[in-house]
Formats: C-alpha cells, structure tokens, sequence
C-alpha cells in the first residue's frame, strides 16, 4: 500500500497576505480560493512540482493551531542556490545556503542531501529548502 502527503496545514492570521506570500513571492500554484457561509476561507497552494499541497484558512473549525507555530516544513531542489536566488529576487528574505558539519550547521554548501537554506512566512512558520539530486529516480 503507497502512503501519499498530500496536504500540509499552515497556520496563519491574515489569509490574504499569506496567499500573496506563498503565490507572488515563493511561487506556489494557487490551486482554489474558497469562502463558506460562515467566514471560513480556506486556500489551496501547491509548490512547482509537487504532489503535496498547503491550505491557508481562517476561521471557526479550520485549525486550532496557533498561526506561525508550524516549522521545519521541507521542500526538496536540485540546486539550492538557484532556489535561494529566486526567492531573494521575488523579494523573500532567506538565509545563506548551508550545511550541517559536525552537528552545528555552516555556512556554504554540502555533499549530497546536505545543503539547506530557510526562511519564514509572515506569521513566522518556518521552512527549510533542501537541495537533492535533479534527477527523482536517485531519490
């Protein structure tokens, strides 16, 4: 039996400012854009390439968790360089490419699996990009 992730909630406070975040600045494909009756909204995202998805919502019964406590959600690249450069150029503030050396991570890039850059949403859920190999066989 396969398992698939296929949606990850995010907390946030201001729906509209998040999906602008995730869709203008870092990328992600705007998948809907609902609104219920009773001031739910609830936004489905989903990063270039991928099979899972993230929503936003706001509102009674979407998540109790509190917006920006959700950290170290992982997205995978064949370069993490290229990744950090494009979000710096859509205006995300992220950290320098780095590695974990002997515990403790270090600036500069890694071996195989072991370059990482972050950064955070505005409510302050954080993320972590992950460079792996190009090509999905070797993963």
């Amino acid at each position: 039996m396969e398992w698939k992730l296929a949606l990850v909630p995010i907390p946030v406070s201001d729906v509209e400012r998040a999906k602008q975040f995730y869709n203008e600045r870092v990328g992600f494909a705007v998948d809907f854009d609902i609104r219920l009756d009773d001031g739910v909204r609830i936004v489905q995202l989903t990063p270039p390439g991928s099979d899972c998805s993230i929503v936003l919502g706001a509102g009674d019964g979407v998540t109790p968790v509190r917006p920006g406590s959700v950290q170290g959600v992982q997205l995978v690249v064949p370069d993490v360089a290229a990744a950090r450069g494009e979000l710096l150029a859509r205006g995300v503030p992220v950290g320098p490419v780095q590695h974990v050396e002997n515990g403790a991570l270090t600036d500069g890039p890694g071996g195989a699996w072991n370059s990482f850059v972050y950064f955070s949403d505005p409510d302050g859920n954080g993320w972590a990009v992950q460079e792996g190999p190009a090509d999905p066989a070797d993963r």
